[in-house]
């Protein structure tokens, strides 16, 4: 019996990530859990319960307890989280009996949104709790020097909230949140789709759409992809062709929202640091990361060196399972 494992968890709205020291990260699903409204019991969870997403009869619902990088249904959290900690048992091999579990938090969130997650975590079974800020997470999983006194810039794009971070010696100097992130892109191409064409599509088509064709504000050569939907007129299926520009105009809102919260950030910074940053430039993480030229975009728009994290959608997991060795120089353990 491991009865002092230690655990990260990432609790992301879109990934749940678990890492352990031993094993890495051990456990990446989606934040979905799919319950049946008749007994209130859990049907799947993660993998299984996205792929429900759109095609469950009427008396199981697949929901996404975390919205925003925060708790939205406080008492499905609890039920995932336990149904997460199963699995993560069985690849293991060894019973996680009261853990040391490291979360990330949202920085923009409040002490009654921190509790929650706190609460939430706690009531599985965790020996104690540590909340750490998600963008220090995402800069100690991209292995960039937080204990040292030198500007470390990380713009970490999730599926509920874009932060962007200025760490230096430890602990946050300036911060920015925003609740932009992967979901409000899927929502924006729905909302396009459905304004041009007037088809309907799901979740799941839009962030495929997204993946595919999605680009950052840059210059590129034009792509296009079929995407099936239903018609808002004729209620009958149909397949339209959308090209990557026009992915690129309806996702423009977000993106500037993205770069505003980066220069929001980086106005904050105090002088001294501001040489680091010309230097060091910018440290990308979080799936959004990964849209097609957002790189090259950023780094035109800020005129600093941009970096993509050696593994943007992993880092902020890793970052917060390593962090479990510093946590008493980056915060106090929350009781």
């Amino acid at each position: 019996m491991f009865s002092n494992t230690e655990i990260g968890i990432d609790l992301g709205t879109a990934n749940i990530l678990v890492y352990t020291k031993t094993k890495r990260v051990v456990l990446n699903e989606p934040s979905v859990v799919a319950i049946d409204t008749r007994t209130n019991q859990v049907v799947a969870v993660g993998t299984e319960a996205k792929e429900m997403v759109g095609k469950t009869p009427q008396n199981i619902i697949p929901i996404r307890p975390l919205k925003d990088g925060v708790i939205a249904d406080y008492d499905v959290t609890t039920q995932m989280l336990k149904a997460i900690l199963k699995k993560v048992s069985k690849k293991m091999g060894l019973s996680v009996r009261k853990p040391t579990v490291v979360v990330c938090t949202p920085s923009g969130s409040t002490s009654v949104e921190r509790r929650a997650i706190h609460n939430a975590v706690k009531s599985f079974g965790a020996k104690e709790v540590h909340l750490i800020e998600e963008p220090i997470a995402a800069a100690i999983g991209s292995d960039l020097p937080v204990d040292e006194p030198t500007a470390n810039v990380v713009v970490d794009i999730g599926g509920g909230t874009s932060e962007v971070g200025i760490i230096s010696f430890g602990g946050v100097v300036s911060c920015h949140s925003v609740r932009t992130g992967g979901d409000k892109m899927d929502e924006e191409i729905i909302h396009f789709i459905r304004k041009k064409f007037n088809i309907l599509i799901g979740e799941r088509t839009a962030e495929n759409i997204k993946m595919h064709i999605g680009y950052a504000l840059i210059e590129h050569e034009g792509e296009e992809v079929d995407v099936r939907g239903r018609d808002l007129v004729t209620g009958l299926p149909r397949t339209i062709t959308v090209t990557s520009k026009q992915i690129q105009e309806a996702l423009r809102e977000s993106l500037e929202s993205i770069l505003e919260a980066v220069h929001a950030t980086l106005e904050n910074c105090p002088p001294e640091l501001s040489g680091d940053i010309v230097d060091h430039g910018v440290t990308l993480t979080g799936g959004g990361a990964l849209l097609k030229g957002m790189q090259e975009w950023l780094a035109n728009e800020l005129h600093v060196p941009v970096h993509l994290a050696p593994n943007p959608l992993e880092s902020v997991a890793i970052g917060t399972g390593r962090s479990l060795k510093m946590i008493h120089k980056l915060q106090k353990a929350v009781k």
